[in-house]
């Protein structure tokens, strides 16, 4: 196959993804609200994947953190991905599998809202995180594919890009994201409406 047969193949799946999510406008809504309200009243944004997701989850922190493309105060976001310290010892002491949920258990309260990313759905560390987040009282939202997996189950609000392909689940996954972001940042700069 030649690379610009690779390439058009490539931006027409994408394409046919992307254009197929604005039948998620309703649950991206809700989420958008459910986030500014955890924000406003004292909670945090929890987000966790792994590999690509796992990039995706910092990525979307730092956007509340610093900044999304609007001048507003930081807003308390954090991706359970970037402490070497953390992830290994739980993954030594405990396994993989609790290396997250090990620090929801510390981090996370009933204010929080805790999004787990994951293609499968059925990643175990992702899982084992949202059911420790659900025990809390934190509201749980799940970013996944195809069927949703076992999270599709967990989770009070899932969004399943329908494509089972991997990079173009990811890349609907952080559009959303950014979605949610730029929801955010409106609210933030017009608070009364």
């Amino acid at each position: 196959m030649s690379a610009s047969i690779t390439i058009k193949a490539a931006i027409a799946a994408h394409q046919s993804v992307i254009t197929q999510l604005d039948t998620f406008t309703p649950q991206i809504e809700a989420l958008s609200q459910k986030m500014l309200h955890c924000l406003q009243t004292g909670g945090k944004i929890v987000w966790m994947g792994n590999g690509g997701s796992a990039a995706d989850s910092q990525h979307l922190a730092a956007e509340m953190v610093v900044r999304y493309q609007t001048e507003r105060r930081g807003l308390a976001s954090i991706a359970l991905t970037t402490d070497t310290s953390i992830l290994t010892a739980a993954g030594n002491d405990y396994g993989f599998e609790y290396v997250y949920a090990r620090q929801v258990e510390a981090l996370c309260s009933d204010k929080d809202i805790v999004i787990g990313i994951s293609t499968s759905g059925n990643s175990p560390n992702v899982l084992r995180a949202i059911e420790a987040a659900k025990a809390l009282g934190a509201y749980t939202a799940g970013m996944t594919a195809g069927g949703g997996g076992k999270l599709a189950q967990l989770c009070d609000l899932v969004l399943a890009i329908p494509t089972t392909v991997t990079a173009r689940a990811q890349e609907a996954h952080i559009l959303i994201g950014h979605i949610l972001c730029e929801l955010i940042d409106q609210a933030y700069a017009n608070p009364t409406s």
